[in-house]
């Protein structure tokens, strides 16, 4: 399975369009990924509560890398708020930790399912209806950008993505320029992978059931293919990012994940 001819493609494409979108909308790519993972991995046999939880872990192991790609091209240009990054890290790791090692072991693969379907129903919505902030509304102290963390990394942990669909709203929301939004989440994509990552090997490695080439919950193969050429686009989407209309693009992905979140929906109520 692992020199697979089609398995190879499937999971190269896959990573080629996850690295672009992690770049052009800071989403670390994670909300495409998890359900055509969790198809992969269905097709190849293996057990059902364990497809979604795997897909959730190895898409956040992949971000590791697209975050690191993807924040260069950001920083190159100026945009990263790194005030920011810093308040709010501490918190992320903290709740990345709590998710990936308590609460997601204790969740059934249906019950994650179900739960991301509604989390990317509920952010393609504020995706699509691209609300305005408060014009008065300011970034929180310390406490406020730590508590903000906490819950970025705490639901990241639970459906696989970098945070970028509560990091950017939450910074949009203070009024924090769209741009500088987009590539501060990037560079947050890198504690919440390395923390969520690390949690879902510790909490997924005593498993016997698990597939070849496993690493805790987290598929070898998708990662080290997605990885490698998720890198490659990422720097192209940030790129992007900076000349193409965001909004547009935008509320057609938001299209795109109504459709992602029907079939984790689906998913999760018939899996037993």
């Amino acid at each position: 399975m692992l020199f697979e001819p089609l398995l190879i493609i499937e999971l190269a494409t896959l990573g080629l369009c996850a690295g672009f979108l992690a770049g052009l909308l800071g989403i670390g790519g994670g909300m495409v990924m998890v359900p055509f993972v969790t198809i992969i991995l269905t097709n190849r046999g293996v057990a059902p509560e364990l497809t979604v939880k795997m897909a959730i872990a190895t898409s956040m192991a992949t971000i590791v890398f697209t975050s690191i790609s993807s924040v260069r091209a950001h920083h190159k240009r100026g945009a990263v708020r790194w005030d920011l990054v810093k308040k709010l890290a501490p918190g992320i790791v903290l709740g990345s930790l709590l998710g990936s090692m308590g609460v997601f072991s204790l969740l059934k693969g249906s019950s994650l399912a179900i739960f991301f379907a509604v989390f990317v129903g509920f952010s393609a919505t504020q995706m699509f209806l691209d609300k305005k902030p408060s014009p008065g509304r300011e970034v929180p102290g310390t406490v406020g950008l730590l508590g903000a963390g906490s819950v970025i990394g705490f639901v990241s942990g639970l459906v696989g993505a970098g945070g970028g669909f509560i990091s950017v709203p939450f910074m949009a929301w203070v009024n924090v320029p769209i741009h500088s939004a987009i590539a501060t989440s990037a560079a947050l994509g890198f504690p919440i992978a390395l923390a969520n990552a690390s949690g879902y090997v510790l909490s997924g490695f005593h498993l016997a059931q698990l597939p070849p080439y496993s690493l805790g919950y987290i598929w070898l193969p998708a990662l080290l293919v997605i990885a490698s050429c998720s890198v490659l686009t990422a720097p192209l989407g940030a790129k992007a990012a900076h000349k193409l209309p965001v909004k547009r693009l935008k509320r057609l992905f938001a299209c795109i994940l109504y459709l992602l979140a029907a079939y984790m929906l689906f998913k999760g109520l018939t899996t037993s």
